[in-house]
């Protein structure tokens, strides 16, 4: 299977994890042999740190490859592909890197396995940099299913910044092929709702603030609908360590769903946790798009496997989001393009199309 191998910049674009993500996920993929160099060249602490040693070692052993490189530090790997298997892979970051990356590395591989997958994922599962993991079952379950999969995320413990001790275990089967999507219709927002959350010593009152001054924020600029956001308290035996935070979400006529959400951290009041998250969910329905703008680069790979031409309708496009479409682009050739929406309704706004032609990857053994 082994040819030409492939060469990845690691410090072009994003720079960071991501490129180490999307290419391995389509190496492992595609069975194309991968040399990636410069990786976080040009962060603070260069090269690979534990998260991301963690998730390279889950795609060495979802598909037995061979993996060279790969230690903390290290700012150049190697990566032979083999065949993607099914069954129970662990990934541990042993730090508080986040469960909700590694599963999108992992999830567009076990799409294409020889079988059923179970994922067991530690580490932090509201994390700073990355995806909380409501955002993962809120939002970007809904959505990514519209592929033509469902998968099933089963949340054992949550893990916050510092100690992370989170986990959350993904099962999900196979697909032959998965099917394009075109996300253009914003529709109006129907629903505003969320969760606000403390865990461990944090008193409750810090999860009502939050929710309180969040509601206040999102009011002064939509009066009409009810904002339904629960304070939670996190058992303790399903959190482990201290930790506070929101996730905001809107609803749309179509189907649409936006979200904002914030992470507290020492020294920080609730208040001002609560109206960071909903300022960004309010900046997310300005735009115009149909995706909020953390969506939009989570579901580039699989608009390039799809069977057929995606389309998504996108506020600004992220770096995040351009670098995982030149790296579709590079490794799974598929054919990318963005434009200024050409809808009335668009025209005040900075509002995108992002339309690919997929790849029409198959699974051969479905």
């Amino acid at each position: 299977m082994a040819g030409q191998r492939v060469e990845v910049d690691g410090g072009i674009m994003e720079g960071g994890g991501q490129i180490l993500r999307v290419s391995t996920a389509l190496s492992c993929l595609l069975g194309l042999p991968l040399r990636v160099q410069k990786i976080r060249a040009g962060r603070s602490t260069p090269g690979l740190r534990p998260q991301h040693l963690s998730g390279l070692e889950m795609i060495r052993d979802l598909c037995d490859g061979q993996l060279e490189g790969a230690e903390i530090g290290s700012t150049e790997i190697t990566f032979t592909p083999e065949k993607i298997r099914g069954g129970i892979h662990t990934a541990d970051t042993k730090t508080a890197g986040s469960v909700c990356l590694l599963m999108q590395v992992s999830m567009p591989c076990v799409l294409f396995a020889a079988s059923p997958s179970e994922l067991r994922l530690k580490g932090g599962t509201n994390a700073e940099m990355a995806p909380q993991i409501d955002y993962t079952v809120m939002v970007f379950k809904p959505i990514v299913e519209k592929f033509g999969f469902t998968f099933n995320c089963d949340i054992k413990m949550r893990g916050y910044y510092p100690k992370g001790g989170g986990e959350v275990i993904i099962r999900m089967s196979p697909v032959k092929q998965l099917n394009p999507i075109s996300l253009t219709d914003r529709g109006s927002v129907t629903k505003i709702y969320g969760r606000s959350f403390v865990a461990g010593v944090l008193p409750f009152k810090v999860a009502k603030d939050m929710a309180a001054a969040a509601v206040r924020c999102i009011r002064k600029e939509i009066r009409d609908l009810y904002v339904n956001i629960q304070p939670v308290q996190e058992s303790k035996d399903q959190a482990f360590g201290n930790g506070n935070g929101i996730i905001i979400i809107a609803e749309t006529s179509t189907g649409c769903l936006f979200a904002g959400s914030s992470l507290g951290k020492r020294g920080v009041n609730a208040d001002k946790v609560g109206i960071e998250a909903a300022e960004m969910l309010l900046a997310n329905l300005r735009h115009g798009g149909a995706v909020d703008e953390y969506l939009q680069d989570q579901l580039i790979i699989f608009m390039a496997l799809a069977n057929g031409v995606s389309r998504i309708k996108t506020g600004p496009v992220t770096l995040h989001t351009q670098t995982a479409i030149h790296f579709a682009e590079q490794l799974a050739k598929a054919k990318f393009t963005v434009k200024k929406s050409e809808d009335e309704e668009d025209a005040t706004k900075d509002t995108y199309i992002i339309e690919c032609q997929g790849i029409g990857m198959t699974n051969p053994n479905v």
